[in-house]
């Protein structure tokens, strides 16, 4: 995720393996309706927490836009999608005078309804950390629920399409490239992207995008049912890839959990912590690695992220 004050503004061909796995006729795909949300391991999660981390520690430091860092993250987490049947495109832009890519994968079993769900979140990190809270968190949390999606042999009622975005950190870059070349009959088929961006802060608070109503409400009971109360996530407002979206008229939403904000002795009373200290201490830093991470919050926040893809793109 951007500093407040950033505003600075491959094709690749889906390998032979990916298309015999999401084509084989023996895929047993179960019914919708009978599919219950799943428990999202977050030790599978940090699994790809800890390979970001190497893949940083192998690159000078960082998986910042323009870097060997962030072209092997996207190879990391290509790889996993592929092998997992998903059809994955990369999508290249330039930013900087430097080349970067998005990578979207596309689930290619079900969407009856014409209408695809979106879940994304920014790969790359800033150049003075690896990026682990911000924004490796989202990308396991998301990453490891396409892997359930295949592994569960889901037939959603919607297309769902998982982005992992580049160049964020310069405001967003990729996901702007992805909306403004998007033609518009594809654009409108998107019913919402829900987008996320740092959920497994040291120091979290719960916070819910308030953009849309409906999803925000489904959030909302998601937390309501485990006993944690939210406030609205005001603090992303202009500063993560839903804006493009919001933009053009698409519904978002999302959850985060904190940067540089500061705890209040009120948010310290209701979600446990340290008041007077920032939520995420790390971020933007050099200590932003797996052991930044607070392994209970991303463990609930991955099954939120789990449970919203049920409700909006699978059952729906």
């Amino acid at each position: 995720m951007p500093f407040v004050s950033s505003r600075s503004a491959v094709v690749a061909a889906t390998t032979l393996s990916a298309l015999l796995l999401g084509t084989a006729g023996v895929h047993a795909e179960e019914p919708a309706h009978k599919v219950s949300d799943p428990d999202i391991s977050v030790a599978k999660v940090m699994r790809h927490l800890d390979a970001l981390q190497k893949i940083s520690d192998a690159n000078n430091g960082n998986r910042a836009h323009g870097t060997p860092g962030y072209q092997a993250s996207l190879d990391y987490v290509k790889g996993k999608l592929d092998a997992a049947g998903y059809k994955t495109s990369i999508q290249e832009f330039e930013f900087g005078g430097k080349k970067s890519w998005n990578l979207i994968a596309d689930w290619p079993h079900g969407g009856r309804s014409g209408k695809v769900l979106m879940v994304g979140a920014h790969l790359d990190s800033v150049d003075t950390g690896p990026g682990i809270n911000d924004n490796g968190s989202s990308v396991g949390a998301i990453l490891e629920t396409a892997l359930t999606v295949s592994a569960k042999k889901v037939s959603p009622s919607h297309h769902l399409r998982f982005a992992f975005w580049g160049t964020e950190e310069e405001t967003y870059i990729g996901s702007t490239h992805y909306v403004n070349t998007l033609p518009k009959s594809e654009l409108s088929k998107i019913s919402a992207y829900l987008n996320f961006d740092m959920i497994g802060s040291p120091n979290p608070g719960y916070f819910v995008y308030d953009q849309s109503p409906e999803i925000a409400r489904h959030f909302q009971a998601f937390f309501d049912a485990k006993g944690i109360p939210t406030e609205p996530a005001t603090a992303l407002n202009g500063r993560s890839d839903h804006e493009p979206f919001l933009a053009k008229g698409v519904q978002v939403g999302g959850i985060f959990t904190g940067s540089a904000e500061v705890k209040t002795p009120e948010q310290a009373a209701k979600w446990g912590g340290t008041a007077g200290e920032a939520m995420d201490k790390c971020y933007h830093l050099a200590c932003d690695t797996p052991a930044n991470i607070n392994q209970h919050t991303l463990d609930v926040n991955s099954d939120a992220i789990a449970a919203m893809v049920w409700k909006l793109g699978v059952r729906k």
